[in-house]
């Protein structure tokens, strides 16, 4: 340490020994540790968001390219409605129908909550239960055995719920609604009405052709106007009955009541016999709805 002012006098600085030298904030080159990956902050984060944005621009064009299918409105009254989850839920709709989960209120709460409560607690506890440093799939047997087992079932189970559905849908003769609403807008395209593609274009509501017959009277007692009904506009389940005459005849129509017409609709007579109505009221309800035509 130099004292006074002399210009010629040798300086020396003295460093204090309990100050602490640190080095340079320079993330670590995991290239040099074979086996290590990257700093997760923000080397691996950036890229996983930048696939994440990749994927959600795809799933968006996907979605703005193919509008999603919408059924008909809400109907209690449509019986021959078979409904369905999601895809991704069918293995569990599949699951819930198997009669040693289902029946008893022990049996449902078993199915609905026990054994899916299994399932997710043992995909939870997964990272615990395996935590062997070891990536290959074939020396992990713990993990491994389980991704194979769930993922055979769901397949499985997803796989026979939609076997099922077709099925049901093949056996009662219904078509889904989704299906019959799109046939119905090309139609509707077609016959130049653009209601169902966001146009204003409405066609004419028929009107009810002799209402003050006593055949309607017929008619709203009948098991017809469950479906069709009262005023013959008809619902989610069955179509209108308005200008009917236009498409059947009487017998026409007589044969669709006494043997039904796919898809859907089964006979109606015996029905309508057992609601208290005769063959002469059945036989004047069928020649009134066959003067149902557009004026």
């Amino acid at each position: 340490m130099a004292h006074g002012h002399k210009s010629d006098e040798k300086v020396v600085y003295v460093g204090d020994s309990r100050v602490r030298k640190r080095a340079p904030m320079i993330p670590p080159d995991y290239s040099a540790y074979p086996g290590k990956s990257e700093a997760f902050v923000p080397n691996f984060l950036l890229k996983e968001w930048m696939v994440g944005c990749v994927v959600l621009v795809g799933v968006l064009v996907l979605v703005m390219q193919e509008a999603a299918p919408l059924g008909y409105p809400a109907d209690p009254t449509n019986t021959a409605f078979i409904p369905m989850p999601d895809w991704y839920f069918l293995f569990l709709y599949q699951f819930l129908k198997y009669p040693y989960v289902s029946g008893s209120a022990f049996k449902i709460f078993l199915g609905s909550v026990v054994v899916p409560g299994i399932a997710f607690g043992a995909l939870l506890l997964a990272p615990f239960l395996d935590t062997g440093k070891e990536r290959r799939f074939y020396k992990r047997p713990i993990a491994s055995a389980f991704m194979f087992v769930t993922l055979i079932a769901c397949i499985h189970l997803t796989v026979v719920s939609w076997m099922h559905y077709q099925q049901e849908l093949k056996d009662k003769n219904i078509i889904p609604e989704h299906i019959k609403r799109e046939e119905e807008m090309k139609e509707a395209k077609k016959a130049g009405n653009t209601e169902g593609s966001g146009g204003t274009k409405k066609p004419a509501t028929a009107a009810i052709v002799a209402q003050d017959d006593p055949a309607y009277e017929i008619y709203k007692k009948a098991t017809c106007a469950t479906c069709h009904a009262n005023d013959l506009k008809g619902s989610a389940a069955a179509p209108t009955l308005r200008s009917i005459g236009d498409k059947y005849s009487k017998d026409d129509i007589m044969a669709i009541i006494k043997n039904g017409k796919a898809p859907g609709m089964t006979a109606q007579y015996d029905p309508n016999i057992q609601k208290g109505l005769t063959a002469a009221d059945i036989d004047k309800m069928a020649e009134w709805l066959a003067k149902q035509k557009k004026q």
